[in-house]
């Protein structure tokens, strides 16, 4: 049934498919956003925002561009687990509509009033859950309504940092709590994807070990991570959420491990999801060592927003856009450069934190790497996702096929 709706929509492919728009315009976003953000961190620009200037860049990361990901990712995977049909055409022009309402909302809301920009901008994460929550209990599909209850809990963030930011001038908790939630889908859904994909590769390319698939260890981890995200929220600095975030780091590191995704470098849609996840260990550890005092407490962050949400976004983006439009699973030299570009990117923004005397230079060399990679990424697939595939191919260095 939603195969059929999508092959008969007859209107501009924009908006036959959610991931289309929302990953052309989040990838638009997130560079846009950063070109901004460096001159406004060094005083030589200022936005008509009631955020100050750290706050607008990390609403507009984590509770702008990121949303829109998800938004992407999950209104093109829920057909497929339900086999409802898509949400397309109109109601999906609405819903962009209602995200860039925000995005323009919160950059001009000292002028339009901080409650109007939060009903604004909380408006389409609502609209979100709702939409998600009728399909998936519609379609009987349970198993994947925790991602709908994780993407509530972004919601609840979302309004919280509008209201720290104002009545307490800053936000904190907020900031704390959308983090823990985008490392918690990406735990959950990673943990899903990654071994599939990657099974699915050995299994036809290279013969031999092969991922372990979901089961009781990774809900385990899942679940520990929640408890020490949980205790990094409320208390980011006590004894005790050190020592869970170090155990945690410790586990999902095992947890990558079982995946092979040591086998899998031929293959770079699939070894760039792997690198990925790496962060995500990675940023329990550092933030284990800011309790101690070696490192200060925003490293973790920017591995866990720069280096998990930044790759693992890209390397959903790239895969699903290939993947739904027909093209073939293979990562092109264009591709490749997004996903170093955005590595580079990670490592250099987690540098900037641990070495303040270079952090001018990392900085630049962050929003440069970043810049490539998801402006790269809107030039590359922006035409293929609009509806022009020859001319995206061309782009991305891909002979199009021959009719």
């Amino acid at each position: 049934m939603a195969g059929a709706r999508s092959r008969n929509y007859e209107g501009w492919p924009l908006f036959a498919h959610s991931f289309r728009p929302f990953f052309l315009l989040a990838a638009i976003q997130a560079g846009l956003s950063i070109l901004a953000w460096l001159p406004m961190f060094y005083g030589e620009l200022s936005v008509s925002s009631a955020f100050a200037p750290r706050d607008w860049h990390v609403h507009e990361m984590l509770y702008g561009f990121l949303p829109a990901v998800i938004t992407g990712f999950l209104f093109t995977a829920i057909p497929n687990w339900t086999g409802r049909l898509p949400i397309q055409g109109t109601s999906l022009g609405a819903l962009v509509l209602v995200w860039l309402a925000g995005r323009v909302a919160v950059t001009l809301s000292a002028d339009t009033g901080w409650a109007f920009a939060l009903a604004v901008d909380a408006a389409f994460l609502a609209l979100v859950v709702a939409a998600a929550a009728r399909e998936i209990i519609a379609g009987g599909n349970w198993r994947n309504l925790p991602v709908v209850g994780l993407v509530s809990v972004l919601l609840a963030g979302n309004v919280a940092f509008h209201l720290e930011a104002h009545y307490q001038g800053a936000a904190d908790v907020s900031i704390r709590v959308g983090t823990g939630v985008v490392v918690l889908l990406i735990a959950l859904i990673g943990g899903r994807i990654i071994p599939s994909f990657t099974r699915n590769w050995l299994v036809k390319f290279n013969p031999g070990r092969l991922p372990v698939p979901f089961g009781r260890f990774d809900g385990a981890v899942i679940g520990c991570s929640a408890l020490a995200l949980i205790s990094w929220i409320a208390a980011p600095l006590n004894a005790v959420t050190g020592v869970l975030m170090a155990l945690v780091g410790g586990v999902h590191l095992v947890r990558l491990a079982r995946w092979a995704g040591d086998r899998t470098f031929r293959e770079r849609l699939l070894v760039i999801l792997h690198i990925g996840y790496v962060f995500v260990p990675l940023g329990f550890i550092l933030h284990a060592l800011a309790v101690v005092g070696a490192l200060p407490p925003s490293a973790g962050i920017h591995t866990w927003m720069t280096g998990a949400a930044g790759t693992m976004t890209l390397a959903v983006m790239t895969r699903a856009s290939l993947g739904h439009t027909g093209q073939a699973l293979t990562a092109s030299p264009a591709i490749q450069g997004i996903y170093a570009a955005v590595i580079i990117a990670a490592l250099a923004r987690v540098a900037a934190v641990t070495f303040p005397a270079h952090s001018y230079v990392l900085l630049h060399i962050a929003a440069c790497g970043w810049l490539v990679a998801f402006l790269g990424f809107a030039v590359a697939f922006g035409p293929l996702l609009a509806g022009s595939r020859r001319r995206a191919l061309a782009i991305m260095g891909v002979p199009a096929p021959a009719r």
